[in-house]
């Protein structure tokens, strides 16, 4: 009984015991609460595949799927100073900054990186919502600059994603500086006569949007992406009046003249390699390449070709000798 217990019945219990699944292999679409596999989503650039709900992207997952082939090379960006106010609310504000680092993998909240789309070489800038909900903080401020700087030396065109909160409190009045620190990154590159091309992602509000994120050459948005200064429940709040349906959202806003475009995350890239080429003098983007000659067959027809060359013609045999002469 006990060689039964001890040994056969948990034998038999592990083969049909039931296999644990990761918890992350499984999204739910917070529009519309469709599950998600990770995969499905992944491959759709995080788009609910039912209601066509633009979740989140990290700039990493954005980049990649933008840049030619998924390549492209980060621009440095420099360090600014760590908790220069020794802000504190319920938590230290480096404190805060490491948990945040943990969680997103990311050292900041913004990326910039240098590359080609569509065979068109461009600067890009992109926030990550995620980070410390995406606020603009000196280190913001010193990657839009490096963008700009870096766009201007190379002569090529600026590309920036925005989503954020706005200013990050914790740094206070510093955060607010960079407002005007990044308007004149952006008239860097309007002197230079090279284009500025802002995406606006949900959510793009407070000091963000009164600065770098609307002084673009070509604004185009997500759909149904937030982009405020004051968000409607404050201004709710403020007028005790009920908004209009869809107010502050990038449909509302392209009909009222606020934005160029809206665009589905899927057809962003073909949208801006055609604007990039456009604003930047260029042709038609190539859709496609031919394959490269193959040198084998090459070798192949120029032997056949002189073997043809030399070899006489059956009727020149049977030709009489005086008869060429004549």
């Amino acid at each position: 009984m006990n060689w039964i217990s001890n040994f056969v019945r948990p034998k038999i219990n592990s083969l049909f015991s039931r296999r644990e699944v990761p918890e992350n292999l499984w999204s739910k679409c917070p529009e519309c609460g469709t599950m998600l596999f990770h995969r499905e989503l992944k491959d759709n650039l995080n788009v609910c595949t039912s209601c066509d709900h633009h979740m989140a992207i990290t700039p990493r997952e954005r980049f990649t799927a933008l840049f030619d082939n998924g390549t492209f090379a980060e621009i440095k960006v420099p360090a600014p100073i760590t908790d220069p106010l020794h802000f504190r609310d319920q938590k230290k504000y480096p404190d805060r900054m490491k948990a945040a680092q943990r969680e997103t993998g990311e050292p900041e909240a913004m990326l910039v990186a240098r590359g080609e789309i569509g065979r068109t070489p461009i600067v890009a800038a992109a926030q990550d919502f995620s980070f410390m909900g995406g606020s603009m903080g000196m280190f913001v401020g010193n990657a839009i600059i490096a963008a700009a700087e870096a766009a201007v030396k190379a002569k090529v065109p600026l590309i920036l994603f925005s989503a954020a909160g706005g200013a990050r409190m914790q740094e206070g009045i510093l955060s607010l500086m960079q407002m005007p620190r990044t308007t004149v990154a952006v008239e860097m590159l309007k002197e230079a006569g090279l284009p500025y091309i802002v995406v606006l992602t949900h959510p793009t509000t407070g000091g963000v949007t009164a600065s770098y994120a609307m002084l673009g050459d070509i604004h185009i948005a997500e759909p149904n992406a937030l982009i405020c200064f004051a968000g409607p429940r404050v201004i709710e709040q403020t007028i005790r009046e009920k908004l209009p349906e869809g107010f502050q959202r990038a449909e509302y806003l392209l009909d009222h003249g606020m934005l160029d475009r809206v665009t589905h995350r899927k057809a962003l890239r073909d949208e801006l390699i055609t604007i990039v080429r456009m604003l930047t003098g260029r042709g038609p983007a190539v859709k496609g390449d031919l394959p490269p000659p193959d040198p084998a067959g090459e070798e192949v027809k120029a032997d056949t070709g002189k073997k043809t060359a030399a070899a006489p013609s059956p009727d020149a045999e049977k030709q009489p000798a005086g008869a060429a002469k004549g």
